[in-house]
């Protein structure tokens, strides 16, 4: 299952979104460290294709794939060394596939800024550095590990090592690992696991003035690489406290967008570049997220690891063409089902029917 962690700053609102996102429940208040504990929710996937399948396949349960957020304890200045809650941070960011970074963009006279003004770039600014300190000294202690094996002129170890300084270079420049150009090829090389190189989603939570999440949107986007989110967040919380007809109702007169989770959602699946594919045999339909590029062998897998170890081929057809024939009979008749063998790359959309062979 896909762990995306809600990181920034004390009193940006952290807590808030997490309860929008997830009606998690988790405690709001004006004060910094308010979450200690990491607050954990699992919530659906919003995805309309699966009941299409479900339909079509006539099953009566429809199983979406699922997200878990991770409500992590704020950051302060100084959390690489401890300052803060700054080791809960760090052990609660190790943890996740992906960083949902949430950015005050909203001025609030009873809710204190740490840093005593709103600015978001000085606050995205403060947990990146953080965050590449604290991969700079586990860079620098595995390059203290490496002694021996440079001292005995070992291959491994002078490629390691050359990739590892320049991993330090980086860092003790405040940039991320991931924004390396080259990071890719050096990763294959080193042997420690960077808080830098995590997708990164930044969430402008802002004030209910449209042309702020604007200038809030255009001013993250211009500093970073990472898709931009922009939401009110204190409205979707009352929001998912609403029944569904009052809701609907309220965000029509609010000009609210309702769709904060599927927004989010999406823009985790663009930052970890994934694919959902859909199965419709046995007693469920179901929705599955995959990386891009995933083999069909290896998708299968997530499904049984008997399907991986007895795989013998697939029949795959496209949701949208699935839906257009009406059933899965038909799709055969008019030849719009293709038979593709293990290596073939899942694409986004697609609908599997796997064979294969039990074991025993």
């Amino acid at each position: 299952m896909l762990n995306v962690g809600l990181v920034g700053l004390p009193n940006v609102g952290k807590s808030t979104v997490f309860n929008a996102l997830c009606c998690g429940g988790a405690k709001v208040s004006a004060y910094a460290f308010c979450t200690i504990e990491p607050n954990r929710a699992v919530v659906s996937v919003p995805d309309p294709r699966l009941e299409r399948v479900a339909q079509i396949f006539e099953q009566a349960k429809a199983v979406p794939a699922a997200i878990e957020f991770v409500d992590i304890a704020g950051l302060v200045r100084g959390a690489s060394k401890g300052e803060g809650l700054g080791n809960q941070f760090l052990a609660g960011i190790r943890e996740v596939d992906a960083v949902l970074h949430v950015v005050r963009c909203f001025p609030d006279p009873e809710i204190t800024h740490i840093e005593g003004t709103v600015d978001p770039l000085r606050d995205i600014e403060i947990i990146e550095l953080e965050l590449a300190l604290a991969d700079l000294e586990a860079v620098e202690r595995r390059r203290g590990k490496l002694a021996s094996g440079l001292k005995a002129h070992s291959p491994e170890a002078e490629q390691e090592e050359a990739a590892l300084a320049r991993l330090a270079e980086h860092l003790n420049a405040g940039r991320s690992a991931r924004t390396i150009p080259e990071y890719e090829e050096l990763a294959q090389h080193v042997q420690v696991h960077l808080l830098t190189d995590k997708p990164v989603v930044y969430l402008a939570n802002c004030g209910e003035d449209g042309e702020e999440a604007e200038q809030a949107v255009s001013l993250i986007g211009q500093r970073t690489s990472g898709p931009v989110v922009p939401l009110t967040a204190k409205l979707e919380a009352e929001l998912v406290e609403l029944p569904d007809d009052e809701r609907a109702e309220y965000a029509r007169e609010m000009g609210a967008d309702v769709t904060g989770l599927a927004r989010v959602i999406r823009a985790c699946y663009q930052a970890l570049d994934l694919v959902t594919f859909y199965t419709g045999v046995g007693a469920e339909a179901r929705a599955w997220a995959v990386p891009r590029g995933t083999h069909l062998a290896t998708a299968a897998g997530r499904i049984h690891t008997d399907m991986e170890r007895g795989f013998v081929r697939a029949e795959v057809i496209e949701c949208d063409g699935l839906t257009e024939m009406g059933s899965w009979q038909e799709a055969h008749r008019a030849g719009r089902v293709r038979t593709e063998g293990r290596d073939y790359e899942v694409l986004e959309g697609d609908v599997i029917l796997v064979r294969f062979q039990p074991q025993a």
